[in-house]
């Protein structure tokens, strides 16, 4: 029971941030990418592989929120999910010439609101988990 909950879990917030992430980079901002790599002579990467690679990614970053989550508070997983995998990957794809900086202003807040919404996701489901163990 317990680990069919956390894979619900991790599914759930999963789903979040996939959804999230798709709404951003591919319906708000897609634009955005697809001009900047053009302005260096490149195509913006959007092959079905390259999409499933994203997949595999915001399903790891719900499985980290997870096991953040079952020793930290809400707002230390946060932190840490947030600053290792969103803002540690703006920082390599500006190191790498990559990521459009205007699109900072808007993906910033965005993202917050993705991570803390996975976390929030973990935390209920964990806690309703939890509390079929103690009533069953």
């Amino acid at each position: 029971m317990i680990v069919r909950n956390s894979f619900i879990s991790v599914v759930s917030a999963g789903i979040w941030i996939n959804l999230c992430e798709f709404i951003r980079n591919e319906l708000l901002f897609k634009y955005k990418w697809v001009e900047h790599f053009a302005s260096m002579g490149l195509v913006f990467p959007s092959e079905t592989l390259n999409n499933v690679m994203w997949v595999i990614w915001g399903f790891s970053i719900a499985f980290l929120v997870w096991l953040i989550s079952r020793r930290f508070s809400i707002a230390a997983t946060f932190g840490i999910v947030w600053f290792a995998c969103i803002f540690l990957m703006w920082i390599v794809t500006w190191n790498l010439s990559v990521l459009p900086l205007n699109v900072l202003w808007w993906a910033l807040p965005l993202s917050m609101v993705e991570v803390y919404g996975a976390v929030l996701i973990t935390r209920f489901l964990s806690r309703k988990s939890s509390q079929s163990r103690l009533s069953g």
